[in-house]
């Protein structure tokens, strides 16, 4: 709390009017938008990475910011960062009667849903869809993850996983049929729906579809660039090389991981 309450004081002299900070005092909640979003992918990076050093700065990071933004409102007098944390303590009360009462969930799933289903009645005169509240800004896997927790809360949802998989075959079938259209917003139409089918896939199974395929992309840099530097190694041009020869090589790169 000591260090906390340090970084509120901080805040507090670079924003003050006469002796603060012309840069911090120039900045509005909108204006520290791309910052924030910078700061969180770079915390999000250090976790995929599992570097706690760059975590624990990571994190600061996004506190700053964090506290910048009840500063700026405590100012306009909106509110105090002592008012969010007090709705978050609360909020995390009420959405957890299994911990905090006497009510008895059996698993993490049945937490979820519970969280989900209080979440929908506290904003039910704010909300006119279940799935309204979900931020559209946000990448389109993770929107489409959220969108089907939240139809999920209410029995919108297969009962197993193998419903998924004929999905997944029936939509790959009509994004060929669609190829043989040409009609090209068809096809984005049929390939967006295969990618929700992945990612109820991935929901089903409990793997979070971001971060599944932000996997992937490490994966890919990782061994296409073991490719370039196999050529660079051999004084040759990845430029003169055949499909079949990069797939030769690429496949040596793979089996040097396993």
């Amino acid at each position: 709390m000591k260090e906390f309450d340090r970084l509120v004081e901080i805040i507090a002299q670079l924003r003050d009017p006469i002796e603060g900070c012309p840069w911090d005092l120039k900045q509005t909640p909108k204006s520290l938008v791309p910052n924030f979003i910078e700061e969180l992918y770079e915390a999000i990076e250090a976790i995929e990475e599992n570097d706690p050093d760059s975590l624990k700065e990571e994190l600061g990071d996004l506190m700053l910011h964090i506290l910048m933004q009840c500063r700026i409102a405590e100012e306009n007098e909106e509110f105090t960062v002592r008012d969010s944390l007090e709705g978050i303590s609360g909020k995390l009360i009420k959405r957890h009667p299994h911990i905090f009462s006497d009510a008895v969930e059996t698993d993490a799933n049945s937490v979820r849903m519970n969280w989900e289903r209080m979440k929908q009645v506290e904003k039910k005169e704010e909300r006119q869809s279940i799935l309204d509240g979900t931020p559209l800004s946000m990448p389109a896997l993770i929107v489409s993850h959220r969108l089907q927790e939240k139809a999920a809360s209410i029995g919108f949802d297969w009962g197993s996983i193998e419903p998924i998989y004929a999905k997944i075959e029936e939509e790959t079938q009509e994004i060929k049929e669609a190829c043989l259209t040409g009609d090209m917003e068809k096809i984005e139409g049929e390939v967006g729906d295969l990618l929700f089918s992945v990612v109820n896939l991935a929901r089903k199974l409990n793997v979070d579809s971001e971060t599944a395929l932000r996997v992937t992309i490490n994966k890919f840099i990782r061994r296409f660039k073991q490719v370039e530097k196999s050529y660079e190694n051999n004084g040759k041009m990845m430029y003169d090389a055949t499909l079949e020869e990069l797939d030769e090589v690429w496949e040596q790169v793979k089996r040097t991981e396993a």
